[in-house]
């Protein structure tokens, strides 16, 4: 790993390169343009190998990109042509590490790894189709570059409040994007996202700027560990930012629906009041629910929320060490909210997240 980091880039580029040549058939399932796609399938392998030891971990990762990977049309098939471009990758961009033992080692890991892969596909064959056909039928503006796109799935979409998924939309085919789902399971079977349109976001831009009802997109099966545990009665302490506010509201709505009081504290971030775009919503539930509380903060302009950044103004208040944590918001702010509540007594495996993987590609 020490050897290949520094010519990583080259490495991907090679393994690409080597699986499109002998095995082009393969390219369609792919998007045409491979600035995202071409370091997450290569990175996703490597994050797999240095977990190899640790089955609990490796089977769980894998497993989702399993079953997430049938989205693509990807199938058992493919899986030895992958191992095969890799293999020759490493053995490239690796020579001063790379011998009969490293080969066979890799190629022990990567069977494991597929075969992981192959059994969670198949599996959820089984009982899911590899996508689902949304149509929209909501689309509400909260600003110039954000919205609320509602959706009616062409049959039932099990999810749970906390959880996230991948979307495709028409005007990019095979280009998929992760977003949080708004709100908790709904009744009517409907769904919601909260969108951003970021700079050079096809998905996201296409999302806020060109969907309209009637628009069909497609669902990748819901994925995410960031769900309240039921089991307990501790208090919840969420923290987002941005449109990560989203899924925290669904993690409110969650608890509000299975009736058993427990304190949940929402601390939610923006750089300016008019980013506050769920506020209505958070605050209906506050005022509904006495064991909810929702603070919003700012980190510049003049405001009547809380000032400050996000870290700072939590140490504030508390105490914390016996609440289940939650976050949801930019990379950075996960990175420092993690570091916070560690630093304030919650153990970490009581803090739960976004996939950092998935959201540094959500564009």
């Amino acid at each position: 790993m020490a050897e290949l980091e520094p010519v990583a880039d080259k490495a991907v580029s090679y393994f690409y390169a080597l699986l499109f040549l002998h095995h082009p058939d393969l390219r369609e399932l792919f998007p045409p343009a491979m600035d995202v796609q071409r370091d997450r399938l290569f990175k996703a392998l490597l994050t797999a190998a240095r977990h190899a030891d640790d089955a609990g971990r490796l089977t769980s990762y894998l497993s989702a990109l399993g079953r997430a990977h049938r989205k693509y049309g990807t199938m058992a098939g493919h899986y030895p042509a992958v191992g095969e471009a890799l293999i020759g990758a490493l053995a490239r961009h690796a020579p001063l590490t790379w011998g009969e033992a490293t080969q066979a080692a890799w190629v022990r890991v990567y069977t494991v790894i597929s075969q992981i892969m192959i059994d969670a596909a198949a599996e959820d064959e089984r009982t899911s189709p590899p996508w689902w056909s949304a149509e929209i039928v909501g689309h509400e503006l909260c600003g110039p570059d954000a919205a609320v796109v509602t959706l009616r799935p062409d049959q039932p979409y099990p999810f749970l409040a906390g959880q996230y998924a991948g979307v495709e939309t028409p005007w990019w085919p095979r280009v998929w994007r992760h977003y949080s789902f708004s709100s908790a399971p709904r009744p009517d079977g409907l769904l919601s996202f909260h969108v951003k349109a970021v700079p050079a976001g096809w998905v996201s831009g296409a999302l806020v700027h060109r969907a309209r009802p009637g628009a069909v997109l497609r669902l990748g099966p819901p994925t995410g560990s960031m769900i309240v545990d039921h089991s307990t009665d501790n208090g919840l302490l969420c923290l987002g930012g941005g449109t990560g506010i989203a899924p925290i509201k669904a993690l409110v709505e969650d608890v509000a629906a299975h009736g058993v009081p427990r304190p949940v504290e929402v601390f939610y971030g923006a750089r300016r009041h008019g980013e506050f775009h769920v506020m209505d919503a958070l605050r209906g539930l506050e005022r509904e629910h006495p064991w909810l509380s929702v603070r919003p903060l700012v980190s510049d302009g003049p405001d009547r929320a809380l000032r400050g950044q996000l870290s700072t103004v939590v140490r504030a208040y508390g105490p914390w060490k016996d609440c289940d944590a939650y976050l949801s918001g930019p990379p950075e702010m996960i990175r420092s909210g993690v570091d916070t509540l560690v630093g304030v007594g919650i153990p970490s495996h009581r803090i739960r997240h976004d996939s950092l993987h998935e959201l540094l590609a959500v564009t």
